[in-house]
C-alpha cells in the first residue's frame, strides 16, 4: 500500500497557500473538463445539424429515424437529436 505524506515542516505558510491553490485551481479545472463534455454529448442537434454531422442527406435521415436506426425527439413539428444518442447508433465495422 502506497502513501503519500508532505513535511510541512520546511514549508513556509506562503509556499502551503501557493500548494493549496494551485491543487484547488487543477481540481476545478478537471471539473469544468468533464462538466463541458458532458453538455456536448447530451447537446440537441436540428435535422440540418444532424446531417451535418452524420455527412448524410436529409432523406437518408429521414429514412433511418422512420426505420428506427436513429431516435429523435419532438415539439410540434420540429425533431430534435441528442448528439449522444447519434453516437450511440453507430457500430464497430468488421472488415
Amino acid at each position: 500500500m502506497q502513501t503519500n505524506s508532505i513535511l510541512l515542516e520546511n514549508l513556509s505558510v506562503e509556499q502551503l497557500q501557493k500548494m493549496i491553490d494551485t491543487s484547488i485551481k487543477n481540481g476545478i479545472q478537471n471539473q469544468q473538463k468533464e462538466f463541458q463534455i458532458k453538455n456536448e454529448q447530451e447537446e440537441l442537434l436540428t435535422r440540418e445539424e444532424t446531417c451535418k454531422f452524420l455527412k448524410i442527406d436529409s432523406s437518408t435521415l429521414w429514412a433511418w429515424t422512420n426505420k428506427g436506426k436513429v431516435l429523435a425527439h419532438g415539439i410540434g413539428a420540429r425533431r430534435y437529436y441528442k448528439r449522444s444518442e447519434l453516437l450511440e447508433c453507430l457500430i464497430l465495422l468488421k472488415k
